[in-house]
């Protein structure tokens, strides 16, 4: 729940600061009639939607698993980072539609000092707030915060390349360097999105997440037990906060089902741990065989068919194997 509060708390923060900065970059095209500023702009619009849009998905993603979604409702994340990640892609069509004739036809920029004071303060007040988001969504575990943030930052990098161009523009005079600004802010923003999009399809797709299943193989490791001989077919995908994590455990074939099912509810309860409870995780019990032995680190078995050849080593690269690749 303190989770929850935190990314509602974020996310509306967000969305209130992006109405604000967007009303005052408009009123900076007004009184500057920059191409440039106008590109910056039209991308603070997608920071709304998407902020409002991110709202919406954090209070839906939020809701518990039930009769229709039994692994809860989090992959609404995913859909809201690719509908951000498209947004940002139709900004910056729209941005081309209105830099290029100013390449051709350059006009005049008016009130130049002023606009730069009012971008340099819109960047900066973005600068913490895409900061902010990216803290909060790593704490939190929510790809939209952090897709939110990274799409804020995107805009900081926007607002000082356009801030640099009219710069050179006040300096020499060059107005046809308004257009070219404008154009290269919107490729800038169109490769962004396209980055947004194939993130949310790979998670939609459940996508293998390294740094997911790294997490996984290195708490394993810390607290192995001699009785855990081998693991494999691990698979890990988040759900919004939620993970979901499976895998197959070798075990001794001579344990009893209760002792190894006490077995597996320790490794179960020490990942769920390692996650603050997030984690929902379903372990197969697999007896092992002579061909385990050679991996076997239980010294005093009186079944061992085979001497210890090695000490199985559990990088996740080695636990994600199929049975029939052992």
């Amino acid at each position: 729940m303190k989770a929850f509060r935190t990314r509602l708390l974020s996310i509306a923060l967000s969305l209130m600061v992006s109405v604000i900065l967007l009303a005052v970059k408009f009123y900076t095209y007004h009184i500057t009639h920059s191409s440039a500023v106008l590109s910056d702009a039209l991308e603070s619009i997608i920071n709304v939607v998407a902020a409002g849009f991110a709202l919406v998905s954090i209070i839906l993603a939020a809701a518990p698993p039930d009769k229709s979604h039994p692994y809860g409702h989090g992959k609404i994340e995913f859909f809201s980072a690719g509908f951000e990640g498209l947004l940002i892609a139709l900004a910056a069509i729209g941005i081309f539609w209105t830099g290029i004739p100013r390449i051709f036809n350059p006009l005049p920029l008016p009130r130049l000092e002023s606009g730069l004071l009012l971008m340099a303060a819109t960047s900066g007040v973005n600068l913490l707030l895409g900061l902010f988001l990216i803290r909060m969504g790593k704490k939190t575990d929510s790809l939209t915060l952090m897709a939110d943030g990274r799409h804020v930052l995107t805009d900081v990098y926007t607002t000082v390349g356009v801030i640099l161009g009219l710069v050179l523009v006040y300096f020499t005079g060059w107005y046809r360097l308004d257009g070219i600004v404008a154009c290269a802010v919107g490729v800038n923003i169109l490769f962004t999105g396209m980055m947004l999009v194939r993130k949310s399809f790979g998670g939609l797709m459940d996508e293998s997440d390294p740094e997911l299943l790294q997490i996984v193989s290195e708490t394993i490791c810390r607290h192995r037990r001699e009785n855990w001989i081998d693991i494999h077919q691990l698979r890990a995908f988040r759900s919004g906060a939620l993970i979901n994590i499976d895998l197959h455990l070798i075990l001794p074939a001579d344990l009893t089902l209760e002792t190894a099912h006490q077995e597996a509810d320790e490794m179960e309860q020490l990942i769920i741990r390692r996650f603050d409870g997030r984690a929902v995780v379903i372990i197969h019990m697999d007896p092992c065989t002579d061909d385990d032995c050679p991996v076997c680190g239980k010294f005093l078995c009186e079944h061992r068919a085979r001497s210890q050849e090695k000490s199985p080593t559990w990088p996740w690269q080695a636990l994600v194997r199929q049975e029939t690749e052992k």
